[in-house]
């Protein structure tokens, strides 16, 4: 039996061939008085036909300061998640509710709940590339951006648990001088890049500069001239006076990166599939012009949380966002 469009976790529809994408979306989205998110890993044309573009907790955060009835995240479905729980009154909407990710995924809610019990004297910090469940277990989320500062919020004799990235609680532990407990999990992407590929990139390109997203393990970071988020890497390659950069972090940033900075290169960091030149996540990818129309039109896939969840995820956030513009 052939599958209706709702079993698919999208809009399965074919449109008019002549059809103007970009009109109709925009057309729709001051209809349904919609903003569209797009993270810095979209497709280029998918982050052109924004509102917002950036790094998911900061368009969740644009997203509950604007007056729109409807949120259509093009992103993965944590970062949908996120947005649910700070705009609770908006319908949220994801072009494919089958975008997930690799990080997220390696958490299970069960398993980690089980692991916490089995370290009650430890605080619990998430990164927000976690489950809405996830969230709800932890005491603070935190950002690779302030990842740091809400870190060192903590007394340094209290235990932390710091879940589910190793890499990037790695890199944390190497900054702060602490021992978090770490939680075994890793995007896929940020650990697949070849760092004898890369370097001889480098080789290629002497002038150019490494720059690496902290979810890295640790021997790419370790020759990177400069580590941050995402935003941090392209605001980095806006202000640094070289003119060229081997780019360690997925590949959809480099189209912001270009915009910004025309005159400059941008290398993206192969993985070690020897048959690819760049690193490109399949989820953040399934996105895509046509998707975003049908959803608007339809309001469907929907993203939801239970409010019992909800608001136990919305402690942490809230804490997080609180922390984060609190001096030290």
């Amino acid at each position: 039996m052939k599958k209706k469009w709702k079993d698919l976790g999208y809009v399965d529809e074919p449109v008019p061939e002549k059809i103007d994408l970009v009109k109709e979306i925009r057309k729709l989205r001051e209809e349904k008085n919609a903003v569209i998110l797009a993270h810095f890993y979209q497709k280029p044309e998918v982050q052109d036909i924004a509102d917002f573009i950036g790094d998911s907790l900061d368009l969740s955060r644009k997203a509950a300061d604007t007056g729109a009835d409807v949120v259509l995240f093009a992103g993965v479905h944590f970062m949908a998640e996120t947005a649910k729980i700070l705009s609770p009154g908006k319908k949220v909407l994801i072009p494919d509710l089958n975008a997930g990710c690799s990080l997220a995924d390696s958490c299970p809610p069960d398993k980690f709940e089980m692991f916490k019990k089995t370290h009650p004297a430890h605080k619990v910090v998430t990164y927000v590339n976690t489950s809405a469940a996830i969230k709800a277990l932890s005491d603070v989320c935190c950002t690779s951006t302030n990842a740091l500062q809400i870190i060192e919020h903590f007394p340094k004799d209290q235990p932390l648990i710091f879940a589910p990235d190793r890499n990037l609680g790695q890199y944390l532990n190497s900054l702060t001088g602490r021992n978090m407990l770490l939680w075994d999990g890793a995007c896929l992407v940020h650990e697949e890049f070849s760092l004898e590929r890369i370097l001889e990139l480098k080789e290629e390109h002497p002038a150019a500069k490494i720059i690496s997203h902290p979810e890295c393990q640790q021997p790419l970071r370790l020759v990177s001239d400069f580590i941050g988020s995402t935003s941090a890497l392209l605001k980095f390659t806006q202000q640094d006076s070289a003119t060229s950069f081997i780019v360690a972090t997925e590949s959809g940033i480099l189209h912001q990166m270009q915009q910004a900075s025309p005159r400059k290169t941008f290398i993206p960091a192969p993985p070690n599939d020897s048959t690819c030149a760049c690193n490109d996540c399949e989820f953040m990818k399934m996105h895509d012009l046509t998707k975003i129309y049908l959803t608007l039109k339809y309001d469907w896939p929907e993203v939801t949380v239970k409010e019992n969840i909800r608001t136990r995820a919305e402690e942490p956030v809230r804490r997080m966002l609180d922390w984060s513009q609190t001096p030290q």
